[in-house]
C-alpha cells in the first residue's frame, strides 16, 4: 500500500490513468464494464508504470448521463458491483503500488436522488432549498436566459412546487444549492465516506459550476465568440457565463474541502474547470495558497485546434505566467473529447512525440484508457449512440461515444477480450491491430514507448517536479529546460517532418541516452530528426 505519510506530495508530477469503467473490462457478460473487471486489469496499469488510477463515477445512478447523475453518493451502482467489490478494487490497486482517485459530482445530482425527491414536494421542509428553485417571471417563463450545456434552457418547470429548478446539464440533473450550508455539510460527509474507505484522492466534476448568482441575473450575450466556441452549434457557447457559474463563493467551499482532505493526510484533489473563457484565471484562484484544490485539470491540450510548436510555446508561457503557485494536471484525451490521435490527425511518430511532450511538462500528467495504444476516435452510428449530448446535436456534433468504445485487450478474442456479451457500445474493428496483446513486449510499439517515457520521467526528478524555463520560440521546435536542484534537462521537440538544428544554451550538456528519443548533440547545436526529440542533461551548482 502506498505510504501517504511519507510522500504527502506524491501527486506532484504523478502520472494518472483514467478508467472509464463502462468500457474498460466487463466481468459478468452484460456488456458493461464493472469494478470486478477493472480490478482484473489493474496489472496493465502497473506494467505501464503509472502512479494512480482515476475511475469515472461508479455510484448508484439511473445512468441518464452514465454515472454523472448521482442518486446516492455513498453506494456503488449494482451495474458496477458493490461496496465490497469497490474495497477489493482499492486493495488490489494499493497492492500494486497504485493510488486510487474517484470522480465526485458535487455540482448536481440525479432527479432520483432522495434529496431532490423531498425538495420538489413543497416549498417548505428541511430540504426545500437544497436545490436551486425560482418562480416564473411576469410572462410565466424561466427567470433568466441561462442555457444548459446539453442544449435548451437550463430551467425546468416542476408542477409539484409550481417553480422552475436549475439544471446546467440534463433536466434529470438538478443543480444543488451550495449557498445552503447544510448542502455543503452533506457533500463533505460524502467525501469523508470515501476517504474512510481508503481512496487517495478525488477528481471533482465541473467544480466551477458549484455556485450560481443568488440574484439570478441573466448572462450577457457575447459580442464575439471565443476561439473554442466560434463554430459551436450550441447557444450555450454564445453567452458570457458571469452568473450561472464561476462565482467567487466557490473558493470558500474549496477551502472547507481542502481542510477535510488534509485531515486525512496524503490525499489529493483535481478540479475540472469547464470554461473556455476564464479557465486560467479560475485555475489560479482555485489552486493558489495551498489551502484550496491541489491541482486543476488543464483543458488547453484538449482543443480541436492543433497548436504546433509556436502554439505550445505560447500556451506554456501563458500558463506559467498566470497560474501563480498553482499546479496543473495535463491531458491529451479524456471521456468527453475526441481522441487526440483523431482530433489532431497524428501519425504514429507524432503520437510518440506528443507523449514525450505531455510527460515532460511541469505538472501532473493524465492518460486516458487506450491513449497508450494510439486508439483513434471510433465511428459510432446514430442508431447505436448512447450519449444524450450527441443525440441532441446530431449530426453537427456526434457526441462523446466515439472515445468511449470498449478497450481492446486481445485482438483475436471475442469482443477483443472486453466482454462475453454484447458491448454497450459497438467495438471499433479498426482498433483490433492496436490491442494490448499486439503491442505489449513489441519494442517499437506505441505502448512500449509510453512505458519507456514513463520510466524515464520517474528516473529524472527534474522532469517530475522541477521548474521550467522556456527557450526562445522556434517555428517547428518546442524547447525548454526542466530544473531541480543541481539537475537540468534540456527537452527539445521537433514537431515538423524535416530535420531541424537548434542551438543549445550554454555548455556542459550531454545527450541523455536514457530517454526514448534519438536527437544528437554536436558542439553548440542539437540535431533532431522528423518528429523526434532531444533530451540532454547537465549538472550545475545548486541555485
Amino acid at each position: 500500500m502506498p505510504d501517504r505519510v511519507a510522500d504527502a506530495d506524491w501527486w506532484r508530477g504523478a502520472i494518472i490513468y483514467q478508467i472509464y469503467p463502462r468500457s474498460f473490462q466487463d466481468s459478468d457478460g452484460d456488456g458493461i464494464g464493472d469494478l470486478a473487471g477493472a480490478t482484473r486489469r489493474l496489472d496493465h496499469l502497473a506494467h505501464l508504470g503509472v502512479d494512480a488510477v482515476w475511475i469515472s463515477p461508479v455510484f448508484r445512478s439511473p445512468m441518464r448521463d452514465f454515472g454523472y447523475d448521482v442518486a446516492d453518493y455513498c453506494d456503488i451502482d449494482p451495474l458496477f458491483g458493490s461496496l465490497e467489490i469497490f474495497d477489493a478494487f482499492v486493495k488490489r490497486a494499493h497492492g500494486l503500488g497504485l493510488r486510487v482517485i474517484i470522480d465526485l459530482v458535487f455540482s448536481h445530482t440525479s432527479d432520483q436522488h432522495p434529496w431532490f425527491t423531498e425538495s420538489r414536494q413543497a416549498r417548505d421542509g428541511p430540504k426545500a432549498d437544497w436545490y436551486v428553485w425560482a418562480d416564473a417571471n411576469a410572462a410565466g417563463e424561466a427567470p433568466n436566459n441561462w442555457q444548459s450545456v446539453f442544449g435548451g434552457k437550463s430551467w425546468e418547470w416542476s408542477p409539484e412546487r409550481e417553480q422552475f429548478y436549475l439544471h446546467n446539464f440534463l433536466k434529470e440533473q438538478p443543480d444543488l444549492n451550495l449557498h445552503n450550508g447544510a448542502v455543503q455539510d452533506a457533500l463533505l460527509d460524502a467525501l469523508r465516506f470515501w476517504l474512510d474507505r481508503g481512496v487517495d484522492g478525488v477528481r471533482l466534476d465541473v467544480v466551477n459550476f458549484y455556485f450560481h448568482d443568488a440574484e439570478l441575473r441573466s448572462n450577457p450575450i457575447l459580442a464575439e465568440r471565443p476561439a473554442g466556441a466560434a463554430d459551436s452549434v450550441n447557444p450555450y457557447d454564445w453567452q458570457d457565463h458571469l452568473y450561472d457559474k464561476n462565482r467567487p463563493d466557490t473558493v470558500a467551499f474549496l477551502k472547507r474541502m481542502r481542510a477535510v482532505l488534509d485531515s486525512y493526510g496524503g490525499r489529493t484533489s483535481i478540479g475540472e474547470i469547464s470554461d473556455s473563457q476564464y479557465g486560467l484565471s479560475l485555475q489560479a484562484a482555485y489552486t493558489s495558497g495551498g489551502d484550496r484544490l491541489h491541482m486543476c485539470y488543464e483543458f488547453s491540450l484538449l482543443s480541436g485546434h492543433y497548436p504546433g510548436a509556436e502554439g505550445l510555446h505560447d500556451l506554456i508561457a501563458e500558463y506559467e505566467g498566470g497560474i501563480e503557485d498553482g499546479w496543473a494536471c495535463w491531458a491529451h484525451s479524456n471521456h468527453d473529447v475526441d481522441r487526440v490521435a483523431s482530433r489532431w490527425s497524428l501519425g504514429a511518430d507524432q503520437q510518440r512525440l506528443h507523449a514525450g511532450i505531455l510527460l515532460s511538462l511541469r505538472g501532473t500528467a493524465c492518460l486516458y484508457q487506450g491513449e497508450e495504444l494510439g486508439l483513434h476516435q471510433a465511428d459510432v452510428p446514430f442508431e447505436a449512440l448512447q450519449d444524450p449530448f450527441g443525440r441532441a446535436f446530431w449530426p453537427d456534433f456526434k457526441g462523446r461515444d466515439g472515445c468511449r468504445t470498449p478497450m481492446v485487450w486481445e485482438a483475436g478474442a471475442h469482443n477483443a477480450g472486453f466482454s462475453d456479451g454484447k458491448p454497450w457500445l459497438p467495438l471499433e474493428g479498426k482498433h483490433l491491430p492496436q490491442a494490448v496483446d499486439q503491442q505489449r513486449g513489441v519494442s517499437d510499439s506505441l505502448y512500449e514507448h509510453y512505458r519507456s517515457m514513463i520510466a524515464y520521467r520517474k528516473a529524472r526528478p527534474a522532469l517530475a517536479h522541477g521548474q521550467v524555463e522556456l527557450l526562445p520560440k522556434h517555428p517547428s521546435c518546442l524547447a525548454f529546460i526542466r530544473r531541480s536542484g543541481s539537475e537540468e534537462i534540456l527537452c527539445a521537440f521537433n514537431l515538423s517532418s524535416n530535420t531541424v538544428e537548434v542551438r543549445v544554451p550554454g555548455e556542459g550538456w550531454t545527450v541523455d541516452t536514457a530517454s526514448p528519443f534519438g536527437g544528437t548533440l554536436g558542439g553548440q547545436f542539437g540535431q533532431i530528426g522528423a518528429y523526434d526529440a532531444l533530451f540532454a542533461i547537465r549538472k550545475t551548482s545548486l541555485r
